[in-house]
């Protein structure tokens, strides 16, 4: 293969756009989703799931279901054992395992619509469906309550009567929904704000909204005989699943053996299980394997979105745009279980600022909605839409360029967030003076349009991870890695490994191995898999290419140490220089029974020194002043992405967050009846933006090297969808005249508030 051209000089392969490994097979349906795994004899399974929001449950009948011809096995909470009160990682997230064999399985009481309540396994959809309906469950209803404000009222429907609020000032007295208090401070805001020249204060609201996956989940389980079993899921961690499966159902993680599908999309909401622990369970209570899949009416009903939250914002500057004193106050819909994003909120709300005085408060709050997973910087793009948008109120009030603003508050190297960690090399900065000369913000705005500006952070994160690379016997190797591919990681990792060993890409072949074919990988999420995984997969390699060199010094009969890698051969060094001929992996490969045997790399670490992210959006729209209706003519993702990979991968980040998150602006909500029922489980009512609503997003990549990996990588995944909820409010507010404080900016709430604003605007 021809090397092609390059974005990085530096590099051979790194910054190219090869063919991803996995097109062909997805372009021509080869690729199997995880409804498409079948085994002989197998069940399916469904899922009874509540009508009612907040109720006891009274008792339950599953004798009919179970005397139906065709039915083998029925499940309900008494199948699965009770888990002790410990928290442990979900993808992004914390959650504790005694609330979550209750969110798989409901026990005292259902907290939401569409709670399992039970499961049956059938020999066909049809009998299953049936069986269902034959299931009598004894409710008795129980006043329900969705909205976060509404639920931290004193007198709300208590969803947990043992609730009582963690890190409360004073101490708690009594059960509440508010499961915790969190805060975070530097310096003294009451100080800053007294010497401030203007004070800008706010509220805003945001609404839950789905990750809009297009596959909904799906599974199939086998059960043997032995105590083994078999798992095919749509999951973005099979170490994931192996672990919760064990635990919910008091299995060692041996037994247990878990394959990734391809996966259509996840975004943080198939880090968590749902399905998997009770096909498991079927499984071995009917002794055969069972098959289940959501339907996208259980997806969204049954199955985690993102909260929405109530936010107050206060920010106090100096006239020349000096931010001296911030504040922020968020409370995070968790839903019917403890654990919403609200840490990862409070700490993001103004990591990209250098602010001396800051206080951030933050309470994760209960309602009878479903528990809540992880979305794209979990948390982050609502505590951003409410300082961004407030740091526009200023720059406004103040008449200085956005961009300037920010500039002359942008977090740099050295900088102490409010959550306590000191920035190293990080591209703040740079990201917002690539925005300021990128052709979009130089170009003037298109008359009937206004331009929105916006910036956002996310961590990124390291972990667990392993790899291993294994030369063939023609030469070529295999990188083998644990973490399902969403974004393009496996064209990444055979990217890094072909860098390192210096052969063309394609002799490379990148696999994802099940539970029991690599050491244990934390999920894909977080950004994390080209950073973490990517850096296992470089030492698998060095250490493959060690053995390598150990092979051709045993070959040639000189120290390991006379021997260098280079071009992808074995070249003596030293005084050996000009005594032997380089040899090839293919060589080397020919010869490995006489040197030792198969030539094999591994690396397992826990990685650390992720490099933070930070992106800076640019928006340019149009209001119709008669619907509401937002046209959205221009948008620019700028974005710090350390060293670009595989810049086609990268881009498509950025330009996939920016459209969720352009989604999440104007369109998307969970909307609730009086019942407490979900009023638009599915994607005619939910609207997510499709080709047709938004130009092609044009991207700026940013390269400020991560110095804690040896090819610069910063995760891009998160951070672009943390700007655009405040970047497409601030083109509105510049475009109508009007801020609008509660997302979405859906046509109907811009156009009442356009009408309610004519009377008073002709009166001015």
């Amino acid at each position: 293969m021809s090397n092609p051209p390059t974005n990085n000089p530096k590099y051979k392969w790194i910054g190219t756009r090869p063919d991803r490994p996995d097109g062909a097979d997805k372009v021509t349906g080869r690729a199997r989703f995880a409804a498409d795994f079948n085994l002989a004899g197998q069940l399916i399974g469904k899922v009874l799931r509540s009508p009612h929001a907040h109720a006891r449950i009274k008792s339950i009948d599953t004798s009919k279901a179970e005397a139906l011809a065709g039915v083998k096995a029925v499940v309900t909470s008494r199948d699965f054992p009770e888990q002790p009160d410990v928290i442990v990682p979900a993808g992004e997230m914390q959650v504790n395992l005694r609330d979550v064999t209750r969110n798989i399985m409901a026990r005292e009481k259902v907290l939401y619509e569409g709670h399992a309540v039970a499961a049956v396994a059938a020999t066909n959809e049809a009998i299953a469906k049936q069986a269902l309906a034959l299931i009598k469950v004894n409710y008795e209803v129980l006043p329900h309550v969705i909205d976060v404000a509404a639920a931290m009222k004193p007198n709300a429907p208590l969803l947990h009567e043992h609730l009582m609020t963690e890190g409360a000032k004073p101490a708690a007295a009594r059960p509440s929904n508010i499961a915790k208090r969190i805060e975070f401070a530097k310096g003294d805001t009451a100080a800053g704000f007294a010497k401030a020249d203007v004070v800008i204060e706010r509220d805003y609201t945001t609404q839950a909204v789905h990750q809009g996956y297009i596959e909904p989940h799906a599974t199939l389980a086998s059960a043997s005989e032995d105590g083994q079993v078999q798992i095919w899921s749509t999951t973005q961690g099979h170490f994931q699943v192996r672990g919760f499966c064990a635990r919910l159902l008091n299995m060692e993680t041996s037994q247990i053996r878990v394959t990734p599908s391809e996966i259509g999309g996840g975004f943080g909401g198939k880090t968590v299980v749902y399905l998997e622990p009770l096909a498991v369970r079927l499984s071995q209570k009917s002794g055969k394997p069972v098959k289940m899949t959501m339907s996208r009416d259980d997806v969204f009903r049954a199955s985690g979105p993102a909260p929405g939250a109530d936010v107050h914002v206060k920010i106090g500057a100096m006239k020349d745009g000096r931010i001296v004193a911030a504040e922020c106050t968020v409370a995070m819909q968790a839903g019917a279980f403890p654990g919403s994003p609200v840490g990862p909120a409070c700490m993001c709300s103004y990591a990209c600022y250098d602010i001396d005085n800051v206080f951030i408060v933050g309470y994760d709050v209960v309602s009878n909605r479903p528990k809540v997973a992880a979305y794209r910087a979990p948390g982050a793009p609502i505590s951003s839409f409410a300082v961004e948008s407030t740091i526009d109120l200023l720059a406004q009030q103040l008449k200085m360029d956005p961009i300037d603003l920010r500039l002359k508050n942008a977090a740099a190297k050295g900088t102490k967030t409010a959550y306590g960690v000191t920035f190293g090399t990080i591209g703040m900065v740079e990201t917002l003076e690539a925005a300021k000369n990128s052709p979009h913000y130089k170009t003037p705005v298109k008359p009937g349009f206004a331009r929105g500006v916006a910036a956002g952070f996310w961590f990124n994160v390291g972990a667990d991870s392993s790899a291993a690379a294994h030369v063939g016997e023609d030469g070529t190797v295999t990188v083998i890695s644990g973490n399902p591919d969403i974004g393009g990681s496996r064209a990444s990792l055979a990217l890094m490994a072909a860098e390192e060993l210096g052969i063309d890409y394609d002799k490379i072949r990148p696999v994802i191995a099940d539970t029991a074919s690599i050491g244990f990988n934390f999920v894909t999420g977080g950004s994390r898999v080209t950073f973490a995984t990517g850096l296992a997969v470089v030492n698998s390699v060095r250490d493959l290419i060690r053995d390598l060199k150990g092979r051709a010094a045993k070959t040639w009969g000189v120290d390991p140490e006379g021997v260098i890698w280079e071009n992808g051969m074995a070249k003596p060094a030293g005084s050996n220089v000009g005594t032997f001929e380089p040899l090839t992996i293919a060589q080397l490969a020919a010869t490995a029974g006489k040197t030792g045997g198969p030539i094999n790399g591994h690396a397992q670490l826990n990685v650390t020194g992720a490099g933070p992210g930070f992106g800076v959006h640019i928006c340019d729209l149009a209001v119709d002043a008669d619907t509401g209706i937002v046209t959205v003519g221009r948008y620019t993702a700028a974005q710090d992405v350390g060293t670009a990979i595989h810049p086609s991968y990268v881009e498509g980040q950025l330009q996939g967050g920016a459209v969720q998150g352009i989604g999440w602006a104007l369109n998307e909500e969970y909307i609730y009846n009086a019942q407490g029922r979900l009023a638009n489980p599915g994607f005619l009512d939910y609207r997510i933006p499709v080709a047709s609503d938004l130009p092609m997003i044009e991207t700026v990549l940013v390269e400020v090297p991560n110095p804690t990996h040896p090819y610069g990588v910063r995760g891009v995944g998160e951070v672009p969808i943390i700007p655009p909820l405040a970047a497409v409010a601030n083109a509105v507010a510049r475009s109508t005249g009007i801020r609008m404080y509660d997302l979405p900016l859906s046509p109907p709430k811009l156009s009442a508030a356009l009408d309610a604003a004519r009377p008073l605007m002709a009166a001015e």
